[in-house]
């Protein structure tokens, strides 16, 4: 099995990367089961799933996992539908969570506040920031989708991630968050168990070292990374050994042949 993360790997905004589509398809013909992991919560997997379609790398949603909706099997798995969430993140996020039956609080409704869920938020406010702190140091969970502090997007450009609103909410609690995204395994183990793929004879493959990486050798996976994100090769030699990559490549050109070779 293929893991592929998207920002930077599959596309880049809305322009799909060069050799990506090649390169799916060619696995796919070879046998190879892939899948998506994105820590990227501003969507549901039925968008991402059109959104790739439309790219030319045909895909169903079953074969999509993002931090918003592993985030909501979380809650499933704790018996935590019906319970109370104040969300700061986009409509991919809501719709997750509203699906596995958690009453979400967006705005200055009355009530308890059980959990705070913080994800990329294009529209982040300081009064948003003061409900989440507030709720937490009133005692509510605080849980995150990811830490990526940055993901990339046209023209070589990197902008603020979900992980730099976190950043924001942890700094006004002194409170760390229970984070369900890389590099964290809570993901990657579901999509194991979806699948049924063995992790010796799985690969995943990212641009970046702190998420991607990291979580794929703690897993104990094959690990790619490919320079069309985030990372620059010169990033490698200074990584800690837990996130250098089994392989590195420029883009997503020779990637069958490394997957249908490995031993």
């Amino acid at each position: 099995m293929v893991i592929f993360d998207l920002d930077g790997v599959i596309y880049r905004g809305d322009t799909v990367l060069p050799y990506a589509a090649d390169a799916v398809a060619t696995l796919r013909r070879r046998g190879a089961t892939v899948f998506y992991l994105t820590n990227n919560s501003t969507r549901t997997r039925e968008s991402y799933s059109r959104k790739l379609t439309e790219m030319g790398i045909p895909t169903h949603p079953n074969e999509i996992m993002t931090s918003a909706y592993a985030t909501a099997l979380y809650f499933l798995e704790n018996h935590l539908d019906g319970t109370t969430a104040y969300v700061i993140g986009e409509e991919g996020l809501v719709d997750e969570l509203t699906r596995a039956g958690v009453r979400v609080l967006r705005g200055d409704e009355n009530g308890p506040v059980e959990s705070v869920v913080v994800g990329l938020d294009r529209e982040f406010t300081y009064r948003k920031l003061l409900r989440a702190q507030q709720a937490i140091l009133a005692g509510a969970r605080f849980i995150a989708t990811n830490g990526d502090l940055t993901f990339p997007v046209e023209e070589g450009k990197v902008i603020p991630g979900g992980g730099s609103l976190i950043a924001a909410v942890q700094a006004a609690t002194s409170k760390a968050p229970l984070m369900i995204g890389k590099p964290e395994s809570y993901a990657v183990e579901r999509i194991l168990q979806i699948t049924g793929a063995s992790p010796e004879r799985t690969f995943m493959v990212g641009d970046r070292m702190d998420t991607d990486i990291l979580a794929g050798r703690r897993m104990g996976l094959h690990t790619v990374l490919v320079l069309t994100g985030v990372t620059r090769a010169e990033d490698v030699e200074s990584a800690p050994e837990e996130m250098r990559p089994e392989i590195v490549l420029p883009d997503l050109a020779r990637l069958p042949e490394v997957v249908c070779t490995a031993p």
